[in-house]
Parts: structure tokens; C-alpha cells; sequence
């Protein structure tokens, strides 16, 4: 496999998180899944930069969004698949 557009701990996984700069929207990104040695394929709708995340599946409004196995927060917004996920539509159940 070539390297990896973006990468994905765990198969319970909503988000991906993009290891590459200038991903564009309309790129099909290829992702290693590390838990299980997989690939898989997402077309961003946004750009992404560097170290954001990347929608694996459509998100609804008050989703748990996991991240390397973990919850991080909920959706604000829904979030599609391919969508830039962030501080924008997402945030931490702390506060």
C-alpha cells in the first residue's frame, strides 16, 4: 500500500485523522485501519488540513464522534461521510 492519506485506530471509529497536506475536496483518500491492517477508501467533500479529522460515516446531530476508540465529544451538526470534521461541528462533552 502506498502511504496512507489518513488513519483510523480502532474499527469503532467515526473519524479519521488526515496525515497529509493538501487534501482537497473531490480526493478519493485511501486510510489504514491500524487495528486490523486494513485499508479503506473515503472522497473528502471538504479540504482538510493536516491533523483534522475526516468523517468514516454520517454523523447525526448529538453523535458520540470516537477517535482512536475513545469518545471525544458529540456533533453540533450532522457530518457527513467525507466531511471536515471539527471545532466547527463537533464538540467535547466536558462543557
Amino acid at each position: 500500500m502506498a502511504a496512507p492519506h489518513f488513519l483510523v485506530h480502532n474499527a469503532k471509529d467515526t473519524v479519521g485523522v488526515v496525515v497529509v497536506e493538501g487534501v482537497k475536496a473531490g480526493s478519493t483518500l485511501t486510510g489504514w485501519v491500524m487495528e486490523s491492517d486494513a485499508t479503506i477508501k473515503v472522497k473528502a467533500l471538504d479540504p482538510i488540513p493536516l491533523g483534522h479529522k475526516l468523517a468514516l460515516k454520517n454523523i447525526k446531530k448529538g453523535d458520540t464522534i470516537v477517535k482512536y476508540g475513545h469518545d471525544i465529544g458529540r456533533a453540533l451538526a450532522a457530518i457527513g461521510a467525507g466531511r471536515h470534521a471539527h471545532v466547527h461541528n463537533m464538540k467535547t462533552k466536558r462543557w
